[in-house]
């Protein structure tokens, strides 16, 4: 349909039924794969006559735009819904300033439709709170297969071949890791380093559990001393640097690979790059038989506006139905989170994400993403991020006192 035809429609809509409202949206999709995937759920939307009011926070990580919603909520302002996700859903239901969203979820058979993994993690005492968008897989590793074969290595499938290829890509004059300098990144390459490392019950009882020895244990060390290597393979840039600049890099050929959720895909989609051609996607090393998930999801807040709060449940609807689900997902790099979208449009890189993901809820390999708010409450894991960072920018930190410091933060309330 034509863009005067759905904005005559929208008209339409609005003069005729009262009931249509307009949903403000906090959201933090800014970058090229991501800005696309956002603009379809709002064709959505307003194909329904309801009005899209964005409201973008740029930076990845959301941490900006968590600072604005609070303040927003506070003042009694708040926005129809919300990119949320994970423990802090929980944190922000108990609050009591996020709407129930039951009777959606009947209507629309969401626990039929859901992994229980993921509808878990969607209510609040047993109420739905939250529609959820996508699945990540975040312990990819994104490589340019011109530049490995120029520098004469293979992909890594281990740390111990991470290294050697890192030396191979170092020795042809390529920058061997794109990364960026921020702390969600720095612990993005940490939670990938502990499940290759230290396996599936490791990373589970550390970094899910926090368990204090476990923390403290050998293997936490080698860990440590792992993800510091990794840093001999960075730029002198990286301080501060976007993912998606880092995910750049490796697209034009600057640099040989990068550890990075499957949103980076989107940035390589959007170059117009063929996948298995001009880029390569493969489990971090060590990881093959495990998967880290960052689910993204949209809390619904309380409102006063019954047109408005229709908005709402439209935008709930449109976000769980299968054609955006297929839609976004395709923009955005990830995988439906709806059991039995079709993945026939998918790439290859979607469809060992989609198959892996189902295997590893069978299995017990499927475990939530630390660094993307999907493992612990939320002042943990920035405590725990800081020191990791801390750990990763200081050259004098022994492994020993980085353990110290990540079991002293893991006790932050």
């Amino acid at each position: 349909m034509p863009l005067s035809a759905v904005v005559l429609a929208c008209a339409c809509v609005v003069a005729t039924a009262a009931q249509a409202g307009e949903v403000e949206v906090l959201h933090w999709w800014t970058s090229g794969g991501e800005a696309k995937a956002v603009s379809s759920l709002k064709a959505t939307l307003q194909a329904k006559g309801d009005t899209w009011k964005d409201f973008a926070v740029a930076g990845g990580g959301g941490d900006s735009a968590m600072t604005v919603l609070k303040s927003r909520v506070v003042s009694g302002n708040a926005p129809a819904a919300a990119q949320i996700k994970g423990p802090s859903l929980q944190e922000w239901a108990a609050e009591g300033v996020l709407a129930n969203m039951d009777d959606v979820a009947k209507a629309e058979n969401w626990d039929a439709v859901l992994p229980k993994v993921v509808s878990d993690v969607m209510k609040y005492q047993g109420h739905y709170i939250a529609a959820p968008v996508n699945v990540h897989r975040v312990n990819w590793l994104w490589s340019n297969p011109e530049v490995f074969k120029k520098a004469g290595v293979k992909v890594p499938t281990t740390w111990d071949e991470f290294f050697v290829a890192a030396e191979g890509l170092k020795k042809a004059g390529v920058i061997p890791v794109a990364h960026g300098g921020q702390n969600w990144q720095d612990f993005t390459t940490f939670e990938a380093v502990a499940l290759g490392v230290g396996g599936v019950d490791f990373y589970k009882k550390a970094l899910v559990q926090l368990d204090p020895k476990t923390l403290s244990s050998p293997t936490m060390e080698k860990v440590l001393t792992t993800f510091k290597k990794v840093k001999d393979y960075t730029d002198k840039n990286a301080p501060g640097r976007d993912w998606n600049l880092a995910t750049a890099m490796v697209i034009k050929g600057e640099a040989g690979m990068q550890i990075m959720g499957d949103w980076a895909k989107g940035e390589f989609l959007a170059a117009g790059k063929v996948p298995g051609k001009d880029f390569s996607c493969s489990a971090a090393p060590g990881t093959a038989k495990s998967y880290t998930f960052n689910i993204d999801s949209f809390a619904m807040f309380k409102l006063k506006n019954e047109a408005n709060i229709k908005a709402q449940k439209d935008l709930a609807v449109a976000i769980m139905s299968p054609e955006f689900q297929e839609t976004f997902s395709l923009n955005k790099g990830s995988i439906p989170v709806r059991l039995g979208v079709k993945m026939d449009k998918f790439d290859e890189c979607a469809k060992t994400s989609s198959a892996d993901f189902v295997s590893t809820a069978k299995t017990g390999a499927l475990v939530p993403s630390i660094a993307h708010g999907m493992a612990v409450p939320s002042a943990a894991e920035g405590a725990i991020k800081d020191a990791v960072s801390q750990f990763w920018n200081t050259d004098k930190m022994t492994a020993k006192e980085a353990m110290d410091k990540i079991a002293s933060a893991a006790k932050t309330k």
